[in-house]
C-alpha cells in the first residue's frame, strides 16, 4: 500500500532548490559549475548580528518563546515598521514565522478556502500558486511580459478580480524579474483595489532595501492607509541581511489574521528559533550600515549582467530596479535547429526546461527554467555570487547559445 496525501498531487518541488541541489551533488562530484539558480546572497552574515546570536545563547536564551515570536522580537519589528515605512503596528498585529516563506503559507492556509481565487502576477515566485493549491484555492495569474516590463497594468488587474476573488499578492521588488512599481504605478493599483473590498492584499516586501537608482520603495499601505483593514505585509531577514538560514520571517496586517495565524503555527512549527530571533533583533535595530554595502555590491553585479547579457545574440533583458535577479526573455534561441533537436532528445514540453538543463549538463551552469516562474520564455539569473564567478558563468552562457546558432 502507498501511503500519499492526495493534496501533494497538486504541487511540484520547488524548482529553485532542486537546481541548486543537483549543483551541489555535480561541485561534489568535481564539476566546476556556477550557480546562477540560488535566490540568497554569498555575503556572510555580517558580525554584529552574528554576536548578538551569540550573546543570546550565553545568557541561556535557548528555551520556547511564544509561537508568534518574543516581545522583544515583536518590538524590533513593530519599531522597524515605523522607522522605515510610517506605519503603526501593535504586538497583536504582528508575527514572526521559521522564513518569509511560512509567514506565507501560515497566511495562505488561515485566510483562502476552497475554490477562492488568488490574484498572481506572473512571472511570479514558484511557491505562491502551490502554497494557494494546497488550500484548496485556485491561482489566477495575471501576465506581464518583458515587452511591459513585467509589470502588470491597472486595467489586467481590475479585468482579473471576480467576486470569487479572495487574495491579490503584489511582489516588488519581483522575484525572478527584478521589476519593481514606482510609487505612481502603485498607486494606480491601489486605486483599483479600493474599489473592491471583498479582496485581501498581501504584499511581499522581502527585497525591500534592495532597489536600485532614483526608485523608492513604497508598498500599498504606505500609500493607501484606507486599505490598513485588508492589507497584510511580508518581510524579513533573509535578503538584505544575508541571514536565508537562520530562517526568520515576519509578517503584520489585521490581528484576527495574526491571531489564525499564529494559531496555525501552534500547531505546526511553533516559535522560530530563539537563537535567530535575537539575531534579527540585531538586525532590525542596529547599523544598517551592512544593508547598503551590499545593496551597492548588488548595483554594480546588475550592471555587469545586463551588459554581458544584451551582447548575446537571442537574448533580450530589461535592466532590474530591485532585488538580485535577471531574467531574460530567449524565445529567438529556442528557433535554432539544434535547440530544436535537444528539445526533442530531451521530450520535455518546457522550453526553458529543456535548455537549462542542456547548460547545467554541458556548460556547468546553473539557471531556474522560467517555467518554474509561469514564463518559459525566459530563465531566472542570481547575481548573488562574485563578479569573478558571474562573468564566467555568463560567458558559457553566451557559448551554449553561439554552439546552438552553429
Amino acid at each position: 500500500m502507498n501511503f500519499v496525501a492526495e493534496r501533494l498531487n497538486v504541487i511540484e518541488p520547488s524548482p529553485t532548490l532542486a537546481i541548486t541541489a543537483r549543483a551541489r551533488e555535480l561541485k561534489a562530484a568535481g564539476r566546476d559549475v556556477i550557480g546562477f539558480g540560488a535566490g540568497e546572497p554569498d555575503f556572510d552574515t555580517p558580525e554584529h548580528i552574528k554576536e548578538a546570536a551569540r550573546r543570546a545563547m550565553a545568557a541561556g536564551q535557548t528555551k520556547y518563546t511564544a509561537e508568534g515570536g518574543s516581545p522583544a522580537a515583536k518590538k524590533a519589528v513593530i519599531e522597524k515598521f515605523r522607522r522605515e515605512n510610517g506605519l503603526e503596528f501593535k504586538p497583536t498585529e504582528v508575527t514572526l514565522s521559521n522564513g518569509g516563506k511560512q509567514v506565507l503559507y501560515n497566511l495562505f492556509l488561515s485566510t483562502l478556502n476552497p475554490g477562492d481565487e488568488v490574484v498572481i502576477p506572473a512571472p511570479y515566485w514558484v511557491s505562491y500558486a502551490d502554497m494557494a493549491r494546497m488550500a484548496q484555492a485556485v491561482p489566477k495569474f495575471v501576465y506581464s511580459g518583458i515587452d511591459h516590463g513585467y509589470l502588470i497594468t491597472p486595467e489586467q488587474l481590475d479585468a482579473a478580480i471576480t467576486p470569487k476573488t479572495r487574495l491579490v499578492i503584489i511582489n516588488s521588488p519581483n522575484n525572478p524579474t527584478g521589476a519593481a512599481y514606482t510609487k505612481n504605478q502603485l498607486e494606480a493599483l491601489g486605486r483599483v483595489l479600493l474599489k473592491h473590498s471583498h479582496v485581501l492584499i498581501c504584499s511581499d516586501d522581502i527585497y525591500e532595501h534592495i532597489v536600485y537608482g532614483d526608485l523608492k520603495f513604497y508598498n500599498l499601505l504606505m500609500l493607501f492607509p484606507e486599505l490598513r483593514e485588508r492589507t497584510f505585509i511580508v518581510n524579513g531577514v533573509s535578503k538584505a541581511y544575508s541571514m536565508t538560514g537562520w530562517r526568520i520571517g515576519v509578517g503584520a496586517g489585521p490581528d484576527y489574521i495574526i491571531k489564525n495565524m499564529e494559531k496555525l503555527q501552534g500547531q505546526s512549527t511553533s516559535n522560530p528559533c530563539s537563537i535567530a530571533q535575537a539575531a534579527a533583533i540585531a538586525a532590525f535595530s542596529e547599523s544598517q550600515d551592512c544593508v547598503e554595502e551590499m545593496r551597492v555590491a548588488f548595483e554594480k553585479r546588475r550592471e555587469l549582467v545586463y551588459r554581458m547579457l544584451q551582447a548575446m545574440p537571442g537574448v533580450r533583458a530589461i535592466m532590474p530596479q530591485g532585488a538580485f535577479y535577471m531574467f531574460p526573455d530567449i524565445h529567438e534561441v529556442y528557433a535554432n535547429p539544434r535547440f530544436q533537436a535537444i528539445l526533442k532528445e530531451k521530450n520535455d514540453a518546457s522550453r526553458s526546461r529543456a535548455f537549462c538543463a542542456h547548460l547545467l549538463d554541458h556548460y556547468d551552469v546553473a539557471a531556474v527554467p522560467g517555467s518554474a516562474f509561469g514564463d518559459d520564455n525566459a530563465l531566472r539569473i542570481s547575481y548573488a555570487l562574485d563578479e569573478d564567478s558571474l562573468r564566467r558563468g555568463l560567458e558559457r552562457l553566451g557559448t551554449m547559445i553561439h554552439d546552438l546558432k552553429g
